[in-house]
């Protein structure tokens, strides 16, 4: 009775130069244009001569201490008050950070309702998918935006409904009534004729009610579709972060919550390597990170700008004794945040 659900026909979408490759559903990122100016090449921050931390003191490592283990329910302040402090070493680590800020673009075939938009396919030739005017956000935030591309429009009869603005209910599959739900379908409920559906076995498609059909899902009634190219762009902030290697016992991926202090920020088109940097493995990861990020992002989006970051994280391993025991804890980063494994006074409790 109704045209069954159909997938749109080549000849919905017009041949667009320019967008020859461009398919219902989209593909993958296009490659970003030659630049029409060259980049300035990336040029070397300015130096920081403030390389250290202050030392944390004691106090300050008991005080972290005592919050510690005030937050844990299950212990002992024990070895807070009783606990002696014998020693305390500095393991103050570097952190870098990349972020390759990147713009990225996509096209696809799109079609929605038709709603009196103008038709403007071919009144004047569309602008390329790297030509279309986008508005960029923050830098080194990101975002998502979608784009009808200028002059890519016509108007087309739905395909869906053959322009009728409406289709078969899937519900009750066009015939208005389906099985009753009390009886399931047996028109009999405790060894008499069901009430609900008085004894037929059907009720009313509450989909359609009852008509068998209902509005097309494609075309919302309208009978014909805009079909146009939708130019998706995407901002992202590329982020990496490396910390050097410590040797204080800490696990790195702890410091990933934690802040240091900056000690050095610059961000340009494309930023240069820390050639010099006081701690060569700090140089020789920024030199790597560089170059892969241009390699891996620069293939398939825009790179607008790259921010690099070194920050030194204080590490401080401090030793106590307690109950002729000796026994460790971690304070790092700039909150003085606490890690103490094994810690020696716990209990169970129960919370009721």
């Amino acid at each position: 009775m109704y045209p069954p659900v159909m997938a749109p026909q080549a000849n919905m979408f017009g041949n667009v130069p320019g967008y020859e490759g461009t398919v219902p559903g989209g593909g993958g990122f296009l490659p970003p244009p030659m630049p029409m100016e060259p980049v300035a090449p990336p040029q070397p921050g300015p130096e920081n001569p403030e390389w250290s931390i202050p030392s944390l003191s004691e106090d300050e490592a008991r005080e972290a201490f005592k919050e510690f283990v005030s937050s844990h329910c299950c212990y002992s302040d024990a070895p807070v008050t009783e606990g002696e402090i014998t020693s305390m070493e500095p393991f103050n680590t570097f952190r870098y950070r990349l972020e390759t800020f990147t713009e990225s673009r996509s096209t696809e075939w799109a079609e929605k309702p038709y709603e009196g938009e103008p038709a403007d396919f071919y009144t004047q030739p569309a602008p390329r998918p790297w030509e279309v005017q986008a508005t960029p956000p923050k830098l080194f935030s990101d975002h998502k935006m979608k784009i009808r591309v200028p002059y890519t429009s016509s108007v087309k009869e739905c395909y869906t409904c053959h322009a009728t603005g409406i289709e078969q209910c899937t519900e009750c599959n066009g015939c208005g009534k389906k099985s009753c739900w009390v009886c399931n379908g047996t028109g009999v409920k405790f060894d008499a004729a069901c009430s609900h559906c008085n004894g037929t076995g059907k009720e009313s498609c509450s989909k359609c009610n009852g008509r068998g059909k209902k509005e097309c899902q494609t075309c919302k009634g309208k009978r014909q579709l805009l079909t146009y190219i939708e130019l998706k762009v995407e901002w992202k902030n590329n982020v990496e972060d490396h910390v050097v290697e410590h040797n204080s016992g800490l696990k790195t991926d702890k410091l990933s919550s934690v802040n240091g202090k900056e000690l050095f920020k610059n961000s340009q088109n494309l930023v240069y390597p820390l050639f010099g940097f006081p701690n060569p493995a700090v140089s020789q990861t920024s030199e790597r990170l560089i170059k892969e990020h241009q390699t891996k992002y620069g293939q398939t989006s825009r790179i607008l700008q790259q921010r690099q970051t070194v920050e030194l994280i204080p590490i401080t391993r401090v030793n106590y004794k307690w109950k002729d025991n000796t026994h460790a804890y971690y304070v790092y980063g700039k909150e003085h945040k606490v890690n103490a494994d094994n810690y020696p006074a716990t209990c169970c409790c129960v919370i009721l």
